[in-house]
């Protein structure tokens, strides 16, 4: 990792960078407001940042199975494994994007999954509309599909994937 990089837990104070990073790729996101993030932020098992030279460049926010969170990926993963963790939304910045912080961020993710005893790590991504550099990054990690549906207004789909914690 380079010298002005952190990898950290996210706090309070990163919430404005990270909405901000959420609204530039809300077209692969679903829209996060401040008091989403907050509600998340309590519930999330893992939500890291990547920051440079102190500015938050990524982010990565993951839950375990048994919480609250209501959206419809999570729960599909929630009625067919017993233990999991699902990563809910990672996101780089457009200027960062192609210098390795998401997989940075996977690696820690991963680590962090086997310290905590987990042995699935679970995401999706849009097959409907397309997002193939998302499917080559998953394919990198082990990631296969498990299944597919279709969600939110516009009825995008999406590939339901999971990978063994190593």
């Amino acid at each position: 990792m380079d010298s002005g990089l952190q990898l950290r837990d996210a706090v309070p104070a990163d919430f404005s960078r990270i909405l901000e990073l959420n609204a530039e790729s809300e077209h692969f996101l679903s829209p996060l407001a401040p008091a989403r993030l907050a509600e998340l932020h309590g519930e999330a098992a893992y939500h890291r940042v990547l920051a440079r030279d102190g500015r938050v460049t990524a982010f990565l926010l993951a839950f375990r199975e048994g919480c609250a969170y209501d959206s419809p990926n999570y729960r599909w993963f929630g009625q067919r494994f017993g233990e999991f963790l699902y990563i809910d939304r990672v996101v780089v910045a457009a200027d960062c994007q192609g210098l390795g912080l998401g997989r940075l961020l996977y690696a820690d993710l991963f680590g962090f999954a086997r310290a905590s005893g987990v042995t699935r790590v679970t995401c999706e991504y849009d097959v409907e509309p397309p997002n193939e550099a998302s499917r080559r990054f998953h394919a990198r990690f082990g990631f296969t599909e498990v299944g597919a549906q279709q969600v939110g207004p516009q009825r995008k789909r999406v590939s339901l994937q999971a990978a063994p914690v190593r």
